[in-house]
């Protein structure tokens, strides 16, 4: 996880701000999206390395699909690869909270049609 936070592009400084943390973390998470061509884009950050291996686990997957195949992708693989059982309960909750914001976005793009 600290390898693939390592390797999580940086997010632009002026995206580092209180609208864009996801809330239920217990460290810091920055998360944003912008929609191009159809595909949502992801940009997140974390002040925790383990936090933001895990942002950069989620990004990784869900990273430039269309609303609906986020909306649509099934998780279990956070199940598969043992992942949630060695978290600790507030980093789990903050995994949830990733995916949802994650999620939230993928809906408001839905509504709003593709943006190219």
């Amino acid at each position: 996880l600290i390898e693939l936070g390592r390797d999580l592009p940086l997010i632009a400084p002026e995206h580092k701000t209180e609208e864009n943390i996801v809330r239920g973390c217990q460290s810091r998470v920055w998360l944003t999206a912008e929609q191009q061509n159809g595909l949502v884009h992801y940009s997140a950050d974390s002040d925790a390395m383990i936090t933001k291996g895990i942002v950069a686990l989620l990004v990784r997957v869900l990273n430039d699909r269309t609303p609906q195949e986020i909306l649509n992708t099934p998780l279990t693989f956070i199940d598969t690869i043992g992942l949630r059982e060695h978290l600790s309960p507030n980093r789990s909750n903050g995994l949830v909270a990733m995916l949802d914001q994650m999620k939230r976005y993928a809906v408001a793009f839905s509504a709003n049609g593709p943006k190219g």
